[in-house]
């Protein structure tokens, strides 16, 4: 999978950590559309979807929140971290492909987020 381009972001003026952090959060993104659409309308990918679901949408908010350098980034990296270990998790436990890459984007996403919140 390709990285999704960031130039949207304003990046330049954003810390290395920072712009690290936003470039994993919108592969996590991509990676979980991906899995989405795969798991939509499959009883047993239910918890999968859901994972991804609440991992894309904290994501989101935490690229928004960190490209404008909001206060608040802090705290939605910290529950970005959190669902994105969840999503990991769940992704893991399926042998497909776009689990597999999906639970691999989460953990790098998940890392990232974590050391914002602690910065």
């Amino acid at each position: 999978m390709s990285p999704v381009s960031t130039d949207l972001y304003g990046l330049s003026t954003l810390s290395g950590a920072m712009q690290e952090c936003v470039r994993n959060c919108l592969d996590c993104i991509a990676a979980c559309r991906v899995c989405i659409a795969e798991c939509v309308g499959d009883p047993a990918m239910e918890e999968c979807l859901r994972a991804c679901l609440d991992c894309q949408m904290t994501c989101d908010t935490s690229v928004a929140l960190m490209s404008f350098q909001s206060p608040l980034h802090k705290k939605m990296c910290g529950v970005c971290a959190e669902a994105c270990e969840r999503c990991a998790e769940a992704c893991a436990q399926h042998e497909a492909d776009h689990c597999q890459a999906c639970a691999a984007a989460c953990r790098r996403c998940a890392q990232s987020c974590r050391q914002m919140a602690e910065a």
